[in-house]
């Protein structure tokens, strides 16, 4: 029985000993799950780190790879200096005293990706995955107004979904950042409530500022930004400045240059989900299963949005 005391995200992970904490969208996406990660760590439960991943990680020496479409980046691993979000992580791991191998997938379809995850739940034990997402895009079935950028985060949910493992969630971190993608977030709180109705929504979980949770994961987003000077992450400079309570048009990279921001304390705040129920209401998640390639999964996606008829967006009423 669900209760106020203990949020369900943490009650459907009690029983999981090794739990794989994974970015779904690439770049900077599990940098999404690190206070969840600290927590789960603090509460006793081993914790991997993965993520889909936009680095260039063909030029990676063949030792770094741990399996079919899975490497494993340390603070030593060599490869590109100017854009590696994951050793840039590793490498911060590793000042905390903290397990530092991250784990990377490279752009893949779903049957790779889906082989990458066996894989890692083979070998390292894994008995929960959860799916992170920096933004709420992976939310969208597939008739919303506007979805984001829905390839990477699709190929994560239709990949983890055929994996036989006992518990799979999705929590998005980030509520508002997909807007500037053309995310109408009155539909992302429409299909929430829809998977409310269905009994997947795990509800919604702030992280307090001045929680150590937080001041872990600024530092890690600072590092992370510094060793990536030409593309920080945006999403993550907003959120990180939110769990900071900065609010309004904040700027904190010169990327956002010339748009208008809206950083909000609902940025901060973990939306949870049961993966299962969350991929039953996709509209054309099927479409995605035999894809091999990326450029596979982008093409059957815009196929089908040259089909449906798309809800009407709404403004928020208040």
């Amino acid at each position: 029985m669900p209760s106020l005391a203990v949020p369900p995200v943490f009650a459907a992970l009690e029983p999981a000993r090794t739990v794989l904490v994974a970015g779904a969208g690439g770049g900077f996406d599990v940098y999404a799950g690190l206070p969840l990660a600290v927590a789960l760590r603090d509460a006793g439960h081993t914790v991997h780190l993965a993520n889909l991943s936009f680095t260039q990680l063909e030029l990676l020496d063949l030792e770094a790879w741990a399996g079919p479409y899975v490497a494993a980046v340390t603070p030593d691993t060599a490869g590109p200096d100017d854009y590696f979000p994951e050793r840039a992580l590793a490498r911060w791991l590793a000042t905390r005293d903290q397990p530092s191998t991250v784990y990377a997938f490279p752009s893949v379809g779903v049957q790779p990706l889906r082989d990458a995850y066996r894989h890692l739940v083979d070998t390292l034990g894994v008995d929960a995955v959860v799916l992170v997402d920096g933004g709420t895009d992976i939310l969208m079935r597939g008739d919303e107004a506007g979805l984001g950028t829905p390839v990477e985060d699709m190929t994560s949910l239709a990949a983890v979904a055929g994996l036989d493992v006992p518990v799979r969630l999705v929590v998005c971190l980030g509520f508002g950042i997909d807007s500037y993608h053309g995310v109408n977030h009155t539909q992302v709180l429409e299909n929430i409530a829809a998977l409310d109705r269905d009994g997947a929504y795990l509800g919604a979980l702030s992280i307090p500022g001045a929680s150590r949770e937080a001041e872990l994961y600024r530092e890690a987003v600072a590092y992370g930004q510094a060793a990536t000077p030409l593309r920080p992450s945006i999403v993550h400079g907003q959120i990180a400045a939110a769990t900071r309570g900065a609010d309004g048009d904040v700027h904190v990279t010169r990327r956002t240059r010339g748009s208008t921001l809206f950083v909000n304390p609902l940025m901060a705040v973990y939306f949870s989900f049961d993966l299962a129920g969350l991929a039953r209401r996709s509209l054309y998640l099927d479409r995605l299963e035999h894809t091999v390639g990326v450029r596979q999964v982008a093409s059957r996606i815009e196929a089908f949005r040259a089909e449906v008829r798309t809800r009407t967006p709404r403004a928020f009423p208040h």
